[in-house]
């Protein structure tokens, strides 16, 4: 699956791919065409995506009856394969796979933001060499890619044409296409979790949801529901929530909020989301746990180490403030209704498509 800015680039190992490999198919195209593509593809039932994910697999390490059958690849520099990631729901479906190579990339005059990331040539082989080690000729392949690259550096004004870092104008934000094309589909989510067993990391109350909030971006319809909680909160817990027991007394059970959020939901809805938490909430209640679109990742402002470091700590009141976006109106109780109402406004922020401050 090639990014549509990487068709006509002269070092494009995508097209000996496409050439070298029999049981092959190169599919290329604008975000929502790859996407209309995927969906309207026959995939094996044990499709994977060959993707250096957080809970990606590494290949080496599978067996025979673990391996893929069919194995999705993407082309394009790290931040278009991270953007076709980002928009593509289908991709986030799948389950990922990466490699973990001895050397770095012989990739000598295109650089790689890490030494674990090869070209897509050399990452299609090595990964053809972990789930078909049967396969004859991938050596070609590396030869060919071999010789393509040492005749570039070769060239007499390679020396000349190093690529250089220039910083995009402040009118460049780029917008996610979900929020750009598929904005009646948005659904913002935010939730309140158990606070945890202390001195116990990681327990089963850190995933128990307790207060759940939901808008349609442009509807305006909401959900609101509070639960049960496995225990008693205590008087600093419910201020920390900003909310007052009595919002519990006539809470559902956690089954309840699971069929309550799923009937609210449509096939078309795609959640967005801030906090780190929603996730695994959705993952509790049954939700579109892989379908949805965490603004925490879109970069927003200067882009040197010292801002970028600052930037990741920020809370999400510090980054509007810093944006200098006022909160959407609050339709919800407790912290929770206010951080809603901020996700919203950040999320009407980057659709606006304004520079970054």
């Amino acid at each position: 699956m090639q990014h549509i800015r990487e068709r006509f680039h002269p070092f494009n190992t995508a097209r000996i791919l496409r050439r070298a490999l029999v049981n092959s198919r190169m599919i290329v195209d604008h975000i929502d065409g790859l996407a209309a593509t995927l969906e309207a593809t026959s995939f094996s039932s044990e499709v994977g995506l060959l993707y250096p994910g957080k809970d990606s697999i590494l290949l080496e390490e599978l067996c025979e009856e673990e391996r893929p059958k069919q194995l999705v690849v993407l082309d394009g520099t790290w931040h278009h394969t991270k953007t076709l990631v980002r928009d593509i729901p289908l991709l986030r479906s799948l389950r990922c796979y990466r490699l973990a190579p001895a050397e770095p990339s012989r990739y000598g005059f295109r650089r790689e933001p890490d030494r674990a990331f090869l070209s897509t040539l050399e990452a299609t082989v090595a990964a053809l060499r972990c789930l078909e080690p049967e396969t004859v000729g991938l050596e070609r392949l590396d030869a060919a890619f071999d010789s393509m690259v040492a005749t570039q550096l070769a060239h007499p004004k390679s020396k000349y044409v190093l690529r250089t870092n220039r910083r995009r104008g402040k009118s460049l934000l780029s917008v996610p296409s979900l929020l750009r094309d598929r904005f009646a589909n948005v659904v913002v989510v935010y939730g309140e979790t158990a606070p945890g067993v202390q001195g116990v990391r990681n327990s089963k109350c850190e995933t128990y949801p307790i207060y759940w909030v939901a808008e349609r971006m442009v509807s305006g319809e909401r959900m609101e529901q509070a639960v049960v909680p496995p225990s008693a909160l205590p008087t600093s817990c419910l201020g920390h929530l900003e909310l007052d027991a009595s919002v519990f007394d006539h809470g559902c059970s956690l089954m309840a909020l699971s069929e309550a959020w799923k009937a609210f939901l449509r096939p078309t809805d795609e959640i967005v989301f801030y906090h780190s938490n929603v996730p695994r909430i959705l993952e509790v209640i049954g939700g579109k746990a892989q379908l949805g679109l965490n603004l925490k990742s879109i970069k927003l402002g200067p882009t040197n180490k010292k801002s970028m470091k600052t930037h990741r700590t920020e809370s999400l009141d510090q980054k509007l403030d810093r944006l200098n976006v006022a909160p959407s109106p609050i339709h919800f109780a407790g912290r929770a209704g206010k951080r809603l109402a901020n996700v919203i406004a950040l999320a009407n922020y980057i659709r606006s498509g304004r520079s970054n401050p």
